[in-house]
This record gives C-alpha cells, structure tokens and sequence, in this order.
C-alpha cells in the first residue's frame, strides 16, 4: 500500500493526518476494510437476555410435564395421524439419531472453520460470535415453547418394535416442531448470509451455501429415518431455523453504507504533540 499524501499542522491549528492507500485488489478484498455488521449495546442485551429467560423458563417448566403411560402408548392410533405425516410412524433407528447428530455438529463445525480461517470474519469474531449465540438461543429457545406446549408425541411411540422405556419420557412428547432442523437450518442460512456479506465476490459462496444446506437436509432426512420426527415436524423446523438465521444478520447489517463507505476507512491519529485524521481509501479495477 503506498502513501499518497500526509499533512500534518502542529497542535496550535487544526492537526490533520491524511493518508490516501491506493492499491489494485482483487473485489473479494474489498469487503475486508469495514464490517458488514455492526452491534449495539442495548439491543444484544435485549435480545441475549430473552434467549436467557426462555431457557431458564423452560427448564423449569418441562420438569412439569407429565410422560406418557403404557396406557397412553397402547390407546395411540396410526390412523389418527395425518396420511402426510403417517409413515414416520414405521421408522424407528438409533444409528440414524446418532448420525443426526454428527451431521447437526458438523454445520456447526463448518461455520467454526469459516469463521476462524477467514481472516476478516476472525477480525471480527466478537461481533460473529454475539449475532451466532443470540440466533442459536433464540431460535431453539421458541422451537421449546412450541413443543412444551403442543405435547405431539413423537413417531417412534407410534412403533411397537420401538423400546417401551423410550416411549416413556418426557422427550417422547415433544415432536414438533423439530430442534434439529431448528438448529440446523438457522446455522446453515446464518453461515451462508455472514459468509456472503463478508465476501460479496468470493467464488466460494455456492460451495459455502451448498455445504452448509446440504449437512442440514441430511440431519432432517435422518431425523425421520430415526422415527423421531414427521415431515410436518421437520419443514416447520426448517422454515422457523431459516428465518432466524437469515433475520439475526439482517439486523446486524450496517444501514446505508455506501459503496465508497465500505471502502474508506477514517480513524482519530494522535502522537500527544499533534491530532488529527487518518484515512484510507482502498482502490480496485475489475
């Protein structure tokens, strides 16, 4: 980067520090001299203190939710289910729950990669980090009231060859909507949207977004081989996940930035003996 113009006028006057960087960066760089995103104090707090409060309430609330009996098992009814909704009735797989899991953590893991090994991201890992914890808590925060209130039981109690003693929980009433495609489709759009902002240019968004949407699809495809979900259950999961996802970094986005703003970079300068202004513009051609 090379310096065009430096003034400086000793501390009696108006003490200005200019510096004019100019230099041919590729268009992907240029979204690196300013966060798209910005945070306020009073909003976070708002918005990390309901997640809170909803986790804490639920806590206490599910410890009143009464399970199932053998009675209540016994008297459910297949034909009582939607036809849409009917043949996860049939499923029943605990290896496809664990990998449900494995895939889950794997979103999670892909945004983690991203988030440290691209260099403005992990820059501005602070901000990445708040939006990411306030789109977790409160999309898995409202998924939970829903199931805490609607009680709709899972698949899997609808299955004789499934385990008595798992159908006698209390997580075996609470179907819908799905957490999984909850959390899963909120990391997935949130991933995809942070990474795009950051890098508006980059040939990667589709293998990011690609990525991201395809390890959460296949945690809602196992959610129902394991007979833990109906499709009802994971569409609504994955809608609500996505609205988060995609609403938590839209209220974050820095408002009428323009393109010249997104490429000016301007900061007080101080040495003690004098004050002033420093700016850089970046430069690019296409």
């Amino acid at each position: 980067m090379m310096s065009l113009t430096k003034l400086i006028i000793d501390r009696k006057c108006i003490a200005v520090f200019f510096i004019l960087s100019c230099s041919l960066i590729g268009p992907s760089s240029v979204a690196q001299t300013a966060s798209p995103y910005e945070l306020k104090t009073g909003r976070e707090i708002t918005l990390l203190g309901v997640g809170a409060a909803i986790q804490g309430g639920l806590f206490a609330f599910n410890s009143t939710i009464d399970p199932l009996t053998p009675a209540d098992v016994s008297a459910l009814n297949r034909a009582d289910v939607n036809s849409f909704d009917r043949k996860a009735t049939y499923h029943w797989s605990t290896s496809a729950d664990k990998l449900s899991d494995v895939t889950l953590a794997g979103n999670a893991a892909v945004f983690g990669l991203l988030t440290l090994g691209a260099k403005p991201m992990r820059q501005d890992i602070k901000t990445v980090g708040i939006m990411f914890v306030e789109t977790i808590a409160f999309a898995n925060g409202l998924e939970r009231v829903v199931k805490a209130v609607t009680l709709r039981p899972r698949p899997f109690v609808y299955d004789p060859t499934a385990p008595l003693e798992e159908t006698l929980t209390r997580d075996a009433r609470q179907s819908f909507f799905s957490g999984h495609a909850t959390h899963a489709f909120a990391t997935a759009v949130f991933t995809g949207e942070v990474f795009r902002h950051y890098f508006p240019h980059s040939r990667l968004k589709p293998v990011v977004w690609v990525g991201s949407l395809g390890l959460a699809t296949a945690t809602c495809l196992l959610r129902y081989e394991a007979g833990l979900h109906y499709p009802t259950d994971l569409i609504a999961g994955a809608a609500f996940g996505s609205l988060v996802g995609w609403g938590i970094p839209k209220l974050h986005e820095v408002k009428n930035q323009s393109a010249l703003g997104r490429r000016m970079d301007i900061q007080p300068w101080s040495t003690g003996s004098a004050n002033g202004i420093y700016m850089r513009l970046a430069v690019f051609s296409r």
